[in-house]
């Protein structure tokens, strides 16, 4: 299998969102729990894409999309961005469900209703990314590989230190996380998740 880690190139991006859909629920995935197959990249994938887009990449096989790395430099200043030109218009595309409903896109829709703010218990790891790949691409050293990139870029830039966020119930990424260096920083028990940092 020919595998290769590139510079995310516009074309990519339906690509992209069907890789955050389909490992969209911890890893598994979410098809089937969503009508609309674009709330999560909507959310996780491109405001990235569209506002730091020298901070993605993509990883192929046989040159086909099968993963993805990308992030921001500064949360702070990213969700400040983002509340300014990014979820307006989400907000006047998709207005709030009905309080009784209870699916998982009236869930993602009211995510994109509340105010954009970074995390201040991870202030001092300024940057943060998300890592998605298809089963395809896991288990050969790819998202090892990914992470270095990304690092690598953060660098390059100077910033001094990045988070993710990981479910408290996803195994298998809490381990794949600690093994490269990833130390947990905040529970989050209330969201289900814990944040994970990294000093460069």
């Amino acid at each position: 299998m020919s595998f290769a880690i590139r510079s995310y190139h516009p074309t990519d991006i339906g690509a992209l969102y069907d890789v955050c859909l389909k490992t969209g629920d911890s890893g598994e995935d979410a098809t089937h729990l969503y009508q609309d197959r674009e709330l999560l990249g909507h959310m996780y994938v491109a405001p990235y894409l569209a506002y730091e887009p020298d901070l993605a990449f993509t990883l192929t096989h046989n040159d086909v999309p099968v993963g993805y790395v990308l992030g921001t430099r500064d949360s702070v200043a990213f969700a400040d961005r983002c509340e300014r030109d990014w979820y307006p218009v989400l907000r006047a595309r998709y207005p709030l469900p009905a309080v009784e409903d209870k699916s998982r896109d009236a869930g993602m829709i009211r995510s994109f209703h509340e105010t954009s703010t970074a995390h201040p218990e991870l202030a001092d790891f300024p940057a943060h990314l998300h890592i998605d790949l298809l089963p395809i691409g896991q288990g050969q050293g790819n998202g090892r590989r990914m992470i270095e990139t990304f690092l690598a870029r953060l660098r390059e830039l100077n910033v001094s230190a990045v988070h993710l966020g990981v479910a408290k119930h996803n195994q298998r990424a809490i381990h794949f996380y600690e093994k490269i260096g990833f130390e947990k920083v905040v529970n989050y028990d209330h969201w289900g998740w814990i944040g994970y940092g990294l000093k460069l």
